[in-house]
């Protein structure tokens, strides 16, 4: 039996931020595998089933070109940067393949792996959300990233976003659509799942 094909989609790599609370200049250019941590995700996105990557930048993006190696990806620089996630995520959708569904996701997730992504795609369902969960110490599901809006929503998760906000705010007016997808690392894999790179006790996330 031939398994499904993948659903269109275009990955969107936000990477635009200064990583303030972390004090070591822009989370793009963190050292990750031998890379940075920008190129690594990117590729992520497409070896997951991604067709191509959006990267958007923004603090320092003269010096993350510079510096990386995006060849294999579109790379959107965003003026606007400095106030909030939310033109980068407008930036990025604005990019993407128009016909496209698009998987979001953020520079500072180093545990995100083609897997997780590949996962996503595979349990999409036509005019839904669909967004990576993890079990918190409770057992219970929150939903993190990446998070892959289908393309009839791609319009009205943009229009509303504002400031930090991405996606949270079309999220938040339509919890009907949204379809968690388990995305939690086995117990003793070592991998750290949806841990967000925000502070620099957390730097061990980056292995």
């Amino acid at each position: 039996m031939t398994a499904s094909p993948l659903p269109r989609t275009s990955g969107v790599l936000l990477a635009a931020g200064a990583g303030t609370r972390l004090g070591r200049g822009p989370k793009a250019l963190l050292p990750f595998r031998g890379r940075t941590l920008v190129e690594v995700l990117a590729d992520v996105l497409l070896d997951g089933g991604c067709r191509d990557v959006v990267v958007v930048l923004g603090a320092g993006a003269a010096d993350v070109r510079a510096r990386t190696d995006l060849a294999r990806h579109t790379v959107v620089e965003n003026p606007e940067w400095a106030g909030g996630m939310g033109s980068s995520f407008q930036a990025g959708l604005d990019r993407a393949r128009p016909e496209d569904h698009v998987l979001v996701a953020l520079v500072d997730q180093p545990g995100l792996t083609a897997e997780i992504v590949a996962r996503l795609l595979r349990a999409h369902r036509p005019g839904r959300v669909t967004a990576a969960a993890y079990a918190d110490d409770s057992g219970k599901l929150r939903r993190g990233h990446p998070l892959l809006l289908d393309a009839t929503l791609r319009a009205g998760a943009a229009a509303s976003a504002a400031g930090d906000a991405g996606a949270r705010f079309f999220l938040q007016a339509h919890p009907e659509l949204i379809d968690l997808v388990d995305c939690t690392p086995p117990p003793g894999s070592g991998q750290t799942g949806g841990e967000d790179l925000d502070t620099p006790d957390q730097l061990h996330l980056l292995g």
